[in-house]
Formats: C-alpha cells, structure tokens, sequence
C-alpha cells in the first residue's frame, strides 16, 4: 500500500491541506498577504452570489439526477429482459455519449439550441415559431439535458451490471409460481438496484454539485448575461481565483464546497444503508 498512500497524499492531501492554508489568509494591494483566520468563511456566509450559486445547484441536483437515474434503470431493465432486439448496438450506443469529452458535447448541444443557426433555429424557420431553450428561464434545463445525454449511459452500465449477477433461473422460478414481468422487476430486480442506486445518487450528486465545463462553455454561446460569473459554485470559485485576483477567498470557497458536498453524499449514503437494512 505504499505507493498507494504517497500517491494519494501527493495528489489530494498536501492540496486539501494547501487549500485550507490558502484560505487563512488575504491577499492586499498593499501590505502583501496577511493573516485573516476565518475572515475568509465569514465573508462567505454573507455572500449573496455564493448561495445563489449553491441554489442554483442544488435545483439542479434534485430535478436533473432523478430524471437521469430513472432513465438509467428503465434502460438497464430493458437490457436485462432479454426481449429487446439488438441489445448489443442499444447498450453501446447508450454509452457512447460517455466518452465524449464534457466540453465537446456541450459545443455540439449549444450549436443544436441555436435559435438563429442552430437546430432549433431551422426547427422555428420550418414550424414559424419562436422558441428558444437557452433563455434564462429554461437554461437550467438545457443544461440538465446535456449532463443526462452524457452519464444516463455510463450509469445504465452501473443497474445492468448489478441486474446481471441475478441467476435467470430466479426469474423461471417465479415464472412458474405465476409471477408476471411486472411482479418479477417489482420483487426481484428493484431490490438488488438498492445498493447500486445509492452508489449512482452519490457520484450524480458530487458531479452536479462540481458543475462547471457546461454552464462556462456555453456562457459565450448565450445571449445577455444569463450565465453569470458565479452561475455555480466552481464558475464562482475559478473566477475569483483566475480572473479576480482572490484565491485565498476562492480557496474557502472550495473548502465549503467540499463540506458541503461531503455531507449531502454522506446523509444519502446513511439513508441507503439504512433501506438496504430493512
């Protein structure tokens, strides 16, 4: 475990550790960097923008990742059924948007909302109509559309991987005794998705809340300023850092991010043992 543990301290404690540092003190025009303690953190929690940008989220999180999971075990369910034709070509071809890099496919999916040369603009030329998905009250949406293009896939994998250490024999079994398909996904299959699901809401969560290469792409592809400099947290934080002067304010940032982050994962990690339990 050796190389393990040093490759692991190198590239996430020392900068876990460096960060927290970071965010103890201030950097001034004049006087150089100086020690504020918590000045940072306290600053924080009276940030208009950061708790926007952590609502703004959070929203997210709860519409975007049950739409997407749902998706993902009906996928993997009708993989496992065994009477859908051409599994092989669906379960590949369901997954491929996962190895397309974030920043690509979110360059494809804005030229496809583009309301003047786009897709939906040919869409509104042909039908005479207007619509347009990246206007702000519905670019959330668009956003949540392209993150569940892109992982609705690698988690389908996830639930058939799990459906697949069932024995068919259970399945001929309850067949026997009179079950129906609707009955043998109910009692048979749904519960061995417990455990995987909880795996899949956790990374879903840590991935919304870490949200960044969709919304900062497309900011340049949006009219107005309907995504701003702190439309999510890291937008905000990279931001600070790189474009405003303030990584020690950034780095707090971060830091309560990851808190943040860690106990919402870990309360649902709690909630899932505990029905895994019953």
């Amino acid at each position: 475990m050796g190389p393990f543990v040093l490759v692991f301290a190198f590239v996430f404690i020392l900068p876990v550790l460096y960060a927290i540092w970071l965010s103890l003190f201030e950097k001034k025009m004049v006087g150089g960097t100086s020690f504020v303690g918590l000045d940072n953190y306290r600053r924080l929690l009276a940030d208009r923008q950061f708790w926007s940008s952590v609502g703004r989220v959070a929203l997210f999180t709860v519409v975007q990742v049950p739409v997407m999971l749902v998706l993902a075990a009906l996928m993997a369910l009708a993989i496992d059924s065994l009477r859908l034709h051409g599994t092989r070509f669906f379960r590949i071809s369901t997954f491929l948007p996962y190895a397309v890099p974030a920043v690509v496919a979110t360059l494809m999916w804005g030229f496809i909302y583009g309301a003047k040369y786009g897709m939906v603009g040919s869409l509104n030329s042909w039908l005479g109509t207007h619509i347009d998905v990246l206007q702000p009250s519905v670019l959330l949406a668009a956003i949540g559309n392209i993150n569940t293009w892109e992982f609705t896939g690698y988690n389908m994998l996830i639930f058939y991987s799990s459906l697949s250490t069932i024995p068919h024999s259970l399945y001929e079994a309850a067949a026997i005794d009179g079950a129906s398909e609707w009955q043998i996904v109910g009692r048979i299959k749904m519960p061995e998705l417990r455990g995987s699901l909880v795996i899949t809401v956790i990374f879903s969560i840590i991935g919304s809340f870490q949200l960044f290469n969709e919304p900062s792409v497309l900011q340049s592809m949006v009219p107005g300023n309907a995504i701003t400099t702190y439309y999510t947290p890291n937008m905000y934080a990279y931001n600070l850092s790189f474009m405003g002067g303030q990584s020690n304010y950034a780095a707090a940032l971060a830091i309560v991010m990851a808190i943040i982050t860690m106990a919402v994962a870990y309360a649902v990690q709690l909630r899932g043992m505990k029905e895994q339990m019953k």
